[in-house]
């Protein structure tokens, strides 16, 4: 078997998920921000977090495209 590429594997699987899970608390984060009635420019929170919502979709549909092997021919 080999180990180095089962690690490297490993390594990119557990980054790949911590970034998705900060991307996706981050959104969550932000649209609360965007909802608390003291905010000045509550507009651009808000987008901010649409933003980040928007690159852990992405990021999910890569990992699809990357599990399916219809999408890969």
């Amino acid at each position: 078997m080999k180990w180095l590429e089962l690690l490297q594997v490993a390594g990119v699987t557990l980054l790949a998920a911590v970034t998705l899970v900060v991307l996706y608390s981050l959104g969550v984060r932000l649209t609360a921000i965007a909802g608390d009635a003291q905010q000045k420019s509550p507009a651009l929170v808000r987008s901010l977090a649409y933003i980040c919502f928007g690159f852990c979709a992405l990021g999910v549909l890569f990992g699809i495209y990357l599990i399916v092997p219809y999408f890969g021919k």
